[in-house]
């Protein structure tokens, strides 16, 4: 299975919430109305909440799609450095890759800039990741792998 995950902040945290989230009704971001602001994006509670299931010892793997200015290069770093993993990945000073393999074998579980680099390319679109990433993975870890999408935004 290949994850391909994109971070969306829905909107303030509170950490005193049940959900983690503010419930649209318990705040107003502009406590006096801007009549110029039109919201554009709503954030159901059921995709918020929304689960996957991830193996990170079977084939799963995370493909981050890194979208330009919207703190992807932040949550990147994350993936990579903040994450608690039984096998953490290996950052070492002075490297822009860290290894990130699986805890039971030497093979990825994470194909982001900040694992394998940009081996698709500067900023990749799906479209571009989708024919990528098997060859690359299949050319780094030496078999054919069949790959199923599931796409997290």
């Amino acid at each position: 299975m290949l994850i391909l995950y994109q971070y969306v902040a829905p909107g303030v945290m509170n950490f005193g919430s049940p959900h983690g989230y503010l419930v649209e009704d318990d705040t107003d971001i502009f406590p006096t109305p801007d009549p110029h602001y039109v919201k554009k994006y709503y954030f159901p509670i059921r995709d918020l909440e929304r689960t996957v299931d991830f193996e990170i010892k079977g084939e799963d793997v995370i493909v981050f799609l890194h979208i330009q200015k919207t703190g992807g290069t932040t949550f990147g770093r994350h993936l990579v450095q903040n994450v608690r993993l039984e096998v953490p990945c290996d950052c070492r000073p002075g490297q822009k890759k860290c290894t990130c393999y699986r805890p039971n074998r030497k093979e990825t579980w994470l194909f982001s800039r900040f694992s394998t680099g940009w081996s698709c390319g500067l900023h990749a679109d799906w479209t571009e990741l989708t024919n990528c990433v098997p060859g690359v993975l299949n050319k780094k870890e030496n078999k054919l792998k069949k790959l199923r999408y599931v796409l997290e935004v």
